[in-house]
């Protein structure tokens, strides 16, 4: 086998990711399932109007968050298994030339559908830890039957061993895709995928050149950098929304999953960015451009990805509330009228520049201190 268990533990973005989309799919799905066992009780037309709205909002959050959560972590996953090859090129190129197919080695790559298990058994386990707080508040106004939470294993199967499946079969797949290569590439190692990794042009300044370059030869990065200030942007204005309308436990749960699912976006890109282009900062630093310098040809070329991001996240949050309020909550009494929280926006925008500055800045401060010989004895 290529690949060993510990290197699904190097897998933390997946499993953070997978598990906050899981999370948020077996509190709102369970739900709906155990709401659909009162139905028939509902008699009064207010209660079926908030019975009604309960459902769409359930399958709303489900299909958008669980939705994009999803299609982020197969994102994540493939980037990993190019960066395993990328790093393990050698190796692989040697099990080639002794007679192993291509598909005898990408078979050991399912065992990267592991991470995704580990995040879905977390977020199962977890929602279901909060539970029954989550149904109490849901029906805090009593308008609706009391209800018990009960344990559905459909939703085991859809939410926790599907998923590991699919995963695993997409793990095989693209890394037998990967495996195309030629032997005499493979066997190349590091050097080959290194040597193309900054391409410049003649006719523009060298620092201006190289953060085009960096950016060329990390688009995956450009996602996941945008994805982060996505996520930070979202949650943090739609807790101080979801606050204002009264529903501080999903609030403080949104908080929490942007937050974790922010920050830890943002350490795995910013980190890859600063691995791959270790070599080229060295040799920067060696023909005397500063530190200032080597951060803005490496890192400063991913902010406009991280201002997209933000506004993005800032447009999607208002449009889903708005919708709730608007369409889904319409008939229901009173639901607060929701309009853009300006303050929320400054609040959010303000803390993450801060914050993405300050990564950045650290992070060219450790770019600063790598030497040619350190980077030189690492690519051996």
């Amino acid at each position: 086998m290529t690949v060993g268990f510990k290197d699904t533990f190097k897998l933390l973005g997946i499993i953070i990711v997978s598990a906050c989309a899981v999370f948020v799919c077996t509190l709102f799905m369970n739900y709906n399932a155990d709401l659909r066992s009162i139905e028939e009780q509902i008699v009064s037309e207010q209660a079926r109007t908030f019975y009604d709205a309960l459902v769409m909002t359930g399958n709303v959050v489900v299909f958008v968050s669980g939705g994009c959560l999803l299609i982020t972590a197969a994102v994540m996953l493939a980037f990993y298994i190019k960066h395993y090859i990328d790093s393990h090129r050698k190796e692989l190129g040697i099990l080639k030339a002794l007679g192993y197919s291509d598909i005898s080695i990408a078979a050991g790559f399912w065992i990267f559908g592991l991470s995704v298990f580990l995040g879905a058994a977390l977020g199962f386990g977890g929602a279901f830890c909060l539970m029954t707080e989550f149904y109490k508040v849901q029906n805090e106004d009593k308008m609706l039957p009391q209800f018990e939470v009960r344990f559905h294993t459909e939703l085991l199967l859809f939410l926790v061993i599907l998923p590991t499946v699919l995963f695993a079969l997409l793990s095989v797949t693209y890394a037998l895709l990967k495996m195309k290569a030629p032997v005499l590439e493979l066997l190349r190692g590091k050097e080959g995928i290194k040597a193309r990794e900054v391409k410049l042009k003649d006719g523009l300044p060298f620092v201006k050149d190289m953060k085009n370059a960096v950016i060329r030869g990390r688009k995956s990065l450009v996602f996941f950098i945008g994805f982060a200030a996505f996520c930070y942007s979202a949650m943090v204005q739609m807790f101080f929304s979801m606050d204002t309308l009264g529903n501080e436990i999903i609030s403080a749960m949104v908080l929490l999953i942007g937050l974790v699912l922010a920050f830890t976006v943002l350490f795995i890109a910013v980190t890859s960015v600063v691995r791959a282009n270790g070599k080229n900062t060295a040799i920067m630093r060696a023909f005397g451009y500063s530190e200032k310098e080597c951060r803005h040809a490496v890192l400063n070329g991913y902010r406009p990805a991280a201002l997209t991001g933000f506004a993005v996240g800032t447009a999607y949050q208002y449009a889903l509330l708005k919708i709730m309020v608007t369409v889904v909550f319409v008939d229901v009494d009173n639901v607060p009228e929701f309009n853009f929280d300006f303050a929320a926006f400054i609040i959010a925008f303000v803390s993450f520049a801060v914050i993405y500055e300050l990564v950045m800045f650290l992070y060219g401060k450790k770019m600063g201190r790598l030497s040619i010989k350190e980077i030189m004895l690492d690519s051996e």
